[in-house]
């Protein structure tokens, strides 16, 4: 999922991190040197969230024996000497499993790992963290989860694009919106790394991917995730998920989706 150029110039800061195994990039629209002092508050907040972004991989990488989540899933850590975050994870994991019907864990294998819910939620946080320091139009790519906010340019919203699971470098459908997120679950780029948390191996649910829009990049992650776990039945599920849309590919290559999504989105099928 990439975000789309846009039409025309507008006064753009573009910046892109390599951090927590991706890159998150940044496309802030009303930062441009027109911009003035205002400019220099929104770099600030730039700063601040790359470096909110290296923190959160400090903490939770599971690559990194020596990191908070790490420790604490081998014991040698007590929850309540890890930073605040972690415990505000891992009740966001909890609230998932219980409305995911158990089809999403921070322990999917039976060892700690709640990266189902940190990217969506570090990403969003990053563009709090650009919203505080005064920009109302940008959007934050994580590794293809973008958390958007107001529009690219007036009158225009921001158009994602979601990759076809099956097609590389083809587009499985494109949506478009303002201040929306966008999630995709999948195993086009990593393989069959999404484990169904009942039988602790990697989920066989006849999908190819799962996207799922709404406002909160935390929700709509998540949500991508169950869906995918749950194959079709994520349909039906989704349905009954408050501000959250899916559009999901099997892997024969049909697509379905929620009603809501097409509000989004041109469809296959609906010109």
């Amino acid at each position: 999922m990439v975000a789309m150029p846009a039409g025309e110039p507008a006064p753009v800061l573009r910046h892109a991190e390599p951090v927590m195994g991706t890159v998150v990039s940044f496309d802030i629209r009303d930062a441009g040197p027109a911009a003035g002092p205002h400019r220099a508050r929104i770099e600030t907040g730039l700063r601040e969230a790359v470096a909110w972004l290296h923190r959160v991989d400090e903490v939770f990488s599971t690559y990194r024996t020596d990191s908070q989540i790490s420790r604490l899933g081998r014991g040698e850590l007590a929850l309540a000497d890890c930073d605040p975050d972690v415990a505000e994870v891992l009740a966001l994991g909890a609230e998932a499993e219980r409305v995911g019907d158990g089809f999403f864990s921070v322990r999917p294998a039976g060892t700690l790992d709640p990266s189902g819910v940190v990217k969506g939620w570090a990403v969003e946080r990053a563009a709090t963290i650009l919203r505080a320091a005064g920009s109302l139009n940008h959007s934050v790519n994580g590794g293809g989860d973008v958390q958007t906010s107001g529009e690219p340019e007036p009158g225009r919203g921001w158009n994602l694009a979601v990759a076809h699971p099956l097609h590389p470098g083809a587009f499985a459908t494109v949506v478009n919106g303002r201040a929306i997120a966008l999630a995709t679950s999948g195993t086009a780029e990593r393989g069959a790394h999404i484990m169904d948390p009942h039988t602790g191996r990697p989920a066989d649910s006849g999908l190819a991917s799962v996207s799922v829009v709404g406002e909160s990049l935390t929700a709509a992650d998540i949500a991508a995730t169950t869906a995918f776990a749950m194959g079709a039945a994520g349909k039906r599920w989704l349905e009954r998920q408050p501000g959250l849309e899916g559009f999901a590919v099997t892997v024969e290559g049909r697509a379905w989706w929620t009603p809501g999504f097409a509000a989004y989105a041109q469809l296959p099928g609906t010109a």
